[in-house]
């Protein structure tokens, strides 16, 4: 009799345990599914390529789980940058498709070995006042400087040693610097020395020729990034020439549309570009005012090109929407709109509550979003509304949003499948390539260490099903991208990696 008692008891175990397993099975298994990219299914070819991919991936994620003082993304991204270049996962990123980089900055896309390059051309002067001042003229500026105009070309002769000077000159391109924790200890200091980048390139790049050579170079370097779409964030300030004449607005769109055609012409298997108009937040509503016409002009005058609205800066320290809502929501039925909102650490300011009117002035992307998961009825809107999240892991880290990169609300969109697509901001500006690092960091310190080709797949679909392409536009751009996706797949060789 107690033999079957014991028989009974460890029955009733096992097929509780059963339960318990098939249970937990079914929960793991459906959050899977529910994921970004869950419910893709690969072809046999498609895994081959995933099983060489994780099986690189396991081999950097077991180790840094085993020795966390290694893991590289928990510090800053300019100590470890360097190192993603060897890692065999990033290549294979690199060589992979990946759609569309939907949220990037004009002045801020390529480097500052490209700016140097700028610096070697004919007609530039530099004066070294309190701050560095560079423009393009055919004499000498009469713009006041606080210090001595002169050409750049004497000013680098005449110095005592010109790679010290070039080294010297650089710095003024980046914000890499090798002390990160030491230089730009909180968001201030960050955004100080961010926004003064911008300050110092702008009146060197808006010289006319400088610019539409800068951006061609700019689709060519996200080209060959293995990018084949961008919709580029503009502030759009007044090109010049030689002679001193200076442009409306209106023409510095068209140049943008010029230089779009020609290079789409040189590179028939790139889709093509669009301009989104995004001109400071930190401006009173009548300023605003003049935006709005600004952009309602562009719309009219080049509707294939334009392809919405924005207001950029520092949201901290930007106005709120909240203070333009009756002139955002009387333009609504005519602009487009993608706001950044919620690029924030703070909770309960009119910062991250952006977030609630770029939802209700029917925003169709968020720009970064970051604040997003503490505003629960917002998330439900978004679902609901299926709006694009454009999200930015390199840029939150460098501009002092978050520091171990595990911590990033990214992961928290991935495993809702929530419409995320990833982006690079001002890649330039951090010496990172156009969008790939973006995508590997994602990959291996956001996402689950089980999302594999899956979701990079979903992720450049998202890319171009979130773009402002019109419904033919995108599906002639899907039906690109899938023949671009299987030359990558039927070419692969992990022996490469």
């Amino acid at each position: 009799m107690r033999e079957l008692l014991l028989l009974f008891i460890c029955a009733v175990c096992a097929h509780d345990l059963k339960e318990y397993y098939d249970k937990r099975f079914k929960i793991l298994k459906k959050e899977s599914f529910v994921s970004v990219g869950g419910n893709i299914s690969l072809s046999d070819k498609e895994a081959a390529v995933n099983n060489c991919l994780m099986k690189h991936k396991f081999n950097e994620v077991d180790y840094w789980f085993d020795n966390p003082r290694y893991f590289n993304c928990s510090r800053h991204y300019f100590t470890y940058k360097e190192y993603i270049q060897s890692s065999k996962v990033y290549r294979i990123i690199r060589d992979m498709p990946k759609g569309a980089a939907l949220h990037v900055h004009d002045m801020a896309l390529l480097g500052p070995d490209y700016l140097m390059n700028i610096t070697y051309r004919e007609n530039l002067y530099v004066c070294f006042g309190s701050k560095l001042n560079l423009i393009f003229a055919d004499k000498i500026p009469d713009t006041p400087c606080g210090g001595k105009w002169q050409r750049m070309s004497k000013a680098r002769s005449s110095s005592n040693n010109i790679t010290t000077f070039d080294a010297d000159l650089r710095k003024h391109f980046t914000l890499v610097v090798t002390n990160p924790d030491v230089v730009y200890p909180s968001i201030r200091e960050t955004w100080t020395a961010f926004l003064q980048f911008f300050m110092t390139v702008a009146p060197m790049l808006s010289y006319r020729p400088v610019w539409e050579q800068y951006f061609y170079d700019a689709l060519k370097k996200f080209k060959e990034d293995n990018v084949m779409y961008v919709e580029v964030r503009s502030v759009l300030p007044n090109l010049y020439e030689l002679d001193g004449t200076v442009y409306d607005a209106l023409v510095t769109a068209k140049s943008y549309k010029k230089v779009i055609k020609n290079f789409v012409k040189d590179n028939r298997d790139f889709i093509g570009a669009k301009l989104i108009y995004a001109p400071s937040r930190r401006v009173d509503r009548s300023k605003l005012s003049d935006y709005i016409e600004l952009a309602k002009r562009i719309k009219e005058d080049m509707p294939d090109t334009f392809a919405g609205f924005d207001l950029v800066g520092q949201e901290d320290l930007g106005s709120p929407l909240i203070e333009f809502v009756p002139q955002l929501l009387e333009s609504a039925s005519e602009l487009t709109y993608f706001f950044h909102a919620g690029e924030t650490d703070w909770y309960g300011t009119l910062t991250d509550e952006n977030l609630v009117d770029a939802v209700l002035l029917g925003a169709k992307r968020l720009g970064h979003a970051y604040a997003l998961p503490k505003h629960p009825m917002v998330l439900r809107e978004v679902i609901k509304r299926n709006i694009g999240l454009e999200i930015n892991v390199i840029s939150n880290t460098v501009l002092s949003l978050v520091r171990d990169i595990r911590n990033h609300p990214l992961s928290v969109f991935l495993a809702k499948g929530m419409p995320v697509v990833l982006s690079s901001d001002d890649p330039g500006v951090w010496e990172a390539d156009p969008l790939s690092e973006d995508f590997y960091v994602a990959f291996v310190a956001v996402a689950s260490k089980l999302s594999d080709l899956r979701m990079l797949k979903q992720l450049a679909i998202n890319s171009l099903k979130y773009s402002a392409l019109d419904s033919k536009s995108k599906d002639q751009a899907l039906r690109e991208f899938n023949l671009h996706w299987n030359q990558f797949i039927n070419n692969f060789n992990c022996s490469l990696y």
